[in-house]
């Protein structure tokens, strides 16, 4: 509709308004001749009537339709508390987006909002930068290991302290679950470094079944000037250790999208920081970074956004010895109104009980043939263990329900079932 018709239709509004008042209170016409001869509903008179002697002339002019409440509209305090975490993550330098807000919401301060909910607030207050070019998240294809320790991702990045020295970072990421194994800071990473923050990382958290890095020659020789002769230490480390050495291709940096992501974060979030004069205080916020990433942090790229924490501690670990296991199912489901999860064996649908107080808990189910474990998505809690029973579709938890049987029914002692002598 162009302006000129709207504004048309708002006049005509207004002036058969005016001339239904008028038949009425200067005329002195009833109501019922007067919407008869205008073609309107009694009750449309009769309302114009009572607003002119209520509000006078005023009653001219068309009112809203916006209704005058709004049950289902979100509490001013919930949009005010959306509006303080999206500053406050912002000026920490860590992730706001709508997703991180309504994990932070849940899990800090129980309250449960959708991510349309909290995007429409954003935009409203105008906090919402429009990046029309860029593709959405829903195209991404991504590629993830099976399992923690399956392959390790390694890269380094600069960093430039306050007095100006540039410093180099290194990095060991986990693939599967995006868990940060060490982050360290040098003023120069060399093949001894690569070697030694290895090292580190291994006898923290295990030796791994894969390495994946680039081109470095500090992670590999294969393209070292006058052809390859021998390995570096790094490669010879991982022979020692018979862990699977994997590089990317030249010119295709993607291939270790992770840990390039990681170091994007990670340097969002230094900025924001007050600027480190030396390498020992560099690694001080790099601690403290990682910290936070691996264990309050939720990962948007992790099934029901968890923390890396909770993904690396939920499955079993790969290891140079075994090939990562692939029989393991794994299943992210949610725990269903009634306390139970359904899974299918053998084309066979069997209950398991799990507790009503975790009803629309997010959940990992890894199962390995009759071997069940359910594990909490969001913490990486068990909530249970257990062998499948294939004689009984429900598997019971095994609590204990109600208390003993009473004597007395509502109408009396119950009857008893033995058969009489």
């Amino acid at each position: 509709m162009t302006d000129v018709a709207r504004h048309s239709g708002h006049r005509g509004r207004v002036s058969k308004a005016r001339l239904i008042i008028t038949a009425v209170i200067v005329e002195g016409r009833s109501q019922a001749q007067v919407a008869r001869d205008y073609h309107v509903s009694r009750a449309w008179v009769s309302r114009l009537v009572a607003r002119y002697h209520a509000d006078g002339d005023t009653a001219y002019e068309p009112r809203s339709r916006r209704p005058t409440t709004r049950p289902r509209q979100t509490p001013a305090a919930t949009v005010e508390l959306v509006l303080n975490l999206r500053r406050d993550l912002t000026r920490q330098g860590l992730d706001a987006g709508p997703v991180t807000i309504a994990w932070h919401l849940q899990h800090h301060h129980h309250v449960t909002l959708s991510r349309a909910t909290i995007y429409r607030i954003l935009r409203q207050a105008n906090l919402v930068t429009l990046e029309p070019a860029k593709k959405p998240r829903s195209s991404y294809v991504r590629f993830a290991a099976e399992q923690p320790n399956e392959t390790w991702q390694s890269d380094v990045t600069h960093w430039r302290l306050a007095t100006g020295v540039e410093v180099e970072i290194i990095t060991w990421l986990d693939d599967h679950a995006r868990y940060a194994l060490s982050v360290t800071a040098h003023l120069r990473v060399t093949g001894h470094t690569v070697v030694t923050t290895f090292r580190a990382a291994v006898e923290q958290h295990g030796v791994p079944f894969s390495t994946l890095t680039d081109n470095g020659l500090v992670f590999t020789t294969r393209f070292a000037q006058g052809g390859r002769t021998s390995r570096n230490a790094f490669e010879t480390e991982l022979v020692r250790l018979r862990v699977r050495q994997k590089n990317s291709r030249p010119n295709h940096p993607t291939t270790c999208g992770k840990v390039e992501r990681f170091q994007q974060t990670m340097k969002r979030w230094l900025r924001a920081q007050p600027a480190a004069a030396s390498i020992g205080e560099l690694q001080t916020l790099l601690d403290q970074w990682t910290g936070h990433y691996n264990q309050q942090r939720p990962h948007r790229s992790l099934p029901h956004h968890a923390t890396p924490t909770v993904a690396y501690t939920a499955r079993p670990k790969a290891t140079p010895d075994h090939q990562p296991d692939r029989e393991h199912r794994v299943r992210y489901d949610r725990v269903d109104k009634a306390g139970k999860v359904t899974l299918r064996h053998q084309s066979q649908l069997f209950h398991i009980g799990i507790g009503r107080p975790h009803t629309g808990a997010p959940i990992i189910l890894l199962i390995h043939d009759l071997d069940v474990r359910i594990i909490h998505a969001a913490t990486g809690e068990i909530l249970r263990q257990l062998t499948l029973d294939t004689s009984r579709t429900y598997q019971p938890t095994g609590a204990k329900r109600g208390g003993p049987r009473r004597p007395y029914g509502p109408y009396g002692p119950r009857k008893s079932k033995k058969p009489e002598p």
